[in-house]
């Protein structure tokens, strides 16, 4: 479970390098929503490990948030109102 982990912290690190360096716009998003997956997992994978149920929550709510802020980020990339 803890080569998992550290599996997806390198992955998280990654993405945070192409957050600060990403040539564009859409690349920077794409790295920050898959940073949001990415502890996502993290707490997830944390959860089943430490037998703590309400961090199960905590996932499941920060991958909602983050599939929400893609949406409206994407939305407003195209320069589409959020109500279309």
């Amino acid at each position: 479970m803890t080569i998992l982990i550290v599996v997806l912290s390198l992955g998280a690190f990654f993405c945070l390098y192409r957050a600060l360096q990403g040539p564009s716009i859409p690349d920077r998003a794409i790295a920050v929503d898959i940073m949001a997956v990415i502890f996502s997992s993290i707490t997830a994978l944390m959860a089943i490990e430490y037998k703590l149920a309400y961090l199960i929550d905590l996932s499941i709510a920060l991958a909602v948030i983050s599939f929400v802020g893609t949406l409206a980020l994407a939305k407003y990339l195209e320069g589409r109102s959020l109500d279309d």
